[in-house]
């Protein structure tokens, strides 16, 4: 089993409408039995009844939920599938942007720090959202509410967090979504050749 038995996971983040859950679907042909896919943590809770809260204590609440569960997901996708890599669809972090007070108290919240969550992660692929080049974000996700104002306000907050590790790659929104695909398939590739 040689070095599969490391740590790798990688992170694919971003803006709102930058393309990141077409790309997975697409990764995850193209890696079929090298990769796991860690679903969208707060997809799924705000899918499955939760309402989106502008109150902060009930914002923290659920950015607290949002982040355990992805960190146990990360570790069910671990323990079944131990000699893949794991692929993220966002990460620990993302929770950052959206907590309504500081970043120390978030931290000191979830009782970790941004190196932890750092070394969590081997590689960050974050894909700007297409707001910033002007174009539509509107796609069939009822859970995506935001406009494209939100849309490139989040994108700078997510970036401003993730671009401090040490392995971010980031596809600008300038690119064409193929080229988008195909980057984050390099990357993934790149990842995937480190354990061989």
């Amino acid at each position: 089993m040689n070095n599969l038995n490391i740590k790798k996971r990688i992170v694919l983040t971003g803006g709102p409408g930058g393309g990141k859950t077409t790309a997975i679907d697409l990764i995850r042909r193209e890696f079929a039995g090298k990769l796991a896919i860690v679903p969208e943590s707060a997809t799924m809770i705000f899918s499955g009844g939760i309402e989106r809260a502008a109150n902060d204590e009930v914002l923290k609440a659920q950015q607290t939920a949002i982040f355990n569960l992805q960190k146990n997901l990360e570790d069910i996708q671990r323990a079944t599938y131990p000699d893949c890599v794991i692929l993220c669809d966002r990460g620990t972090l993302d929770g950052l942007t959206y907590w309504p007070s500081s970043d120390e108290d978030f931290f000191e919240t979830m009782n970790t720090s941004l190196e932890e969550e750092f070394a969590r992660y081997d590689a960050v692929i974050f894909f700007e959202t297409a707001a910033k080049s002007g174009e539509s974000i509107r796609s069939n996700n009822p859970i995506r509410t935001e406009s494209e104002h939100a849309a490139i306000e989040l994108d700078n907050k997510l970036q401003q967090v993730w671009s401090k590790h040490p392995n971010f790659n980031l596809v600008s929104s300038s690119e064409s979504f193929i080229r988008k695909v195909m980057f984050g398939i390099m990357t993934v590739e790149n990842v995937i050749g480190q354990y061989k």
